[in-house]
C-alpha cells in the first residue's frame, strides 16, 4: 500500500507543479484592464486554505474507523544578487527538505497537523511580506484586488502542494520530491515549446533535462539480485 501511495503522490505532484507553472505564468501575461493581483497575497490565501484543508483532514482522520492511521529587464548587479539568493536558496531548501523528511517519519504527528503548523507561520510571514512590499497597493486597491477565476485556480494549485509535498516526503523522500518537480518543469517548458510556443529551450536546457531524467532512472532503479551460481 506504501509503495502505491509512493507513486501515486510522486504522479500528482508532477501534474500539480506542471499545471501551477503553466497556470501562474498565464495569469501574469493575461492582459486585463484594472490592476493586476499580487503575488504576495495569492501566498498568503493559498497558506490559509491549506491550513482549513488540513483542519478538515485533521476532523476526518478523528472519526472512529477500523484503522486509526512584474517582469524587468534584469542588470548585471541584479543577476549577481539573484545567483546569490538561488544558491542560498539551494543550500537552505536542502536543509529545510531534509529536516522535514526527519521531522515527518521520526515523530507521530500525522502529515494535516505538520501543514497546519507550517501554514501558521507561513501565513504569519506571507502577511509581513504584503505589509513590506505591497502595502501601499493594498491600502489602495484592496487585499484581493485583479483576482479572477485564474488567480482563484492558482491559488488553490499553490495550496495543493503544500499538501501533496508533504504527502510525498511522508511516503517517498525529499530527493525523490526534487527529481519530481525537476521533471515537471522539463514537461511544463515541452508544453510551452509544442503547445504554447511561447518558450524556445537551449542545448543547456536538453543537457540539464537528460541529466534528471538520468538521475531519476539511476536512483529509483532496483537492479535484481544474480541467482546463485548452482555447484557442480
Amino acid at each position: 500500500m506504501s509503495a502505491n501511495l509512493k507513486y501515486v503522490s510522486l504522479g500528482i505532484l508532477v501534474f500539480q507543479t506542471t499545471s501551477l507553472v503553466l497556470t501562474m505564468r498565464y495569469s501574469r501575461t493575461l492582459k486585463e484592464e484594472g490592476p493586476r493581483y499580487l503575488s504576495s497575497t495569492a501566498v498568503v490565501v493559498a497558506e490559509l486554505l491549506k491550513i482549513m484543508a488540513c483542519i478538515l483532514l485533521v476532523y476526518k482522520d478523528s472519526w472512529p474507523s477500523d484503522s486509526q492511521l512584474d517582469s524587468k529587464e534584469l542588470s548585471a548587479g541584479s543577476q549577481f544578487v539573484g545567483l546569490m539568493a538561488v544558491l542560498t536558496a539551494c543550500f537552505s531548501s536542502g536543509f529545510a527538505g531534509v529536516y522535514f523528511e526527519k521531522i515527518l517519519k521520526e515523530t507521530k504527528q500525522s502529515v494535516w497537523i505538520r501543514n497546519i503548523q507550517l501554514g501558521f507561520f507561513g501565513s504569519i510571514f506571507g502577511l509581513m511580506g504584503v505589509y513590506i512590499y505591497d502595502g501601499e497597493l493594498v491600502s489602495k486597491n484592496g487585499f484581493f484586488q485583479g483576482y479572477n477565476r485564474l488567480t482563484w485556480i492558482v491559488v488553490v494549485l499553490q495550496a495543493l502542494g503544500g499538501l501533496v509535498i508533504a504527502a510525498v516526503i511522508k511516503y517517498a523522500d525529499n530527493i525523490l520530491k526534487g527529481f519530481a518537480t525537476s521533471l515537471s518543469i522539463i514537461l511544463s517548458t515541452l508544453i510551452s515549446y509544442f503547445w504554447l510556443q511561447d518558450f524556445v529551450p537551449t542545448s543547456v536546457f536538453f543537457l540539464g533535462a537528460i541529466l534528471v531524467i538520468t538521475a531519476t532512472f539511476l536512483y529509483g532503479y532496483d537492479p535484481k539480485p544474480a541467482g546463485n551460481p548452482t555447484k557442480a
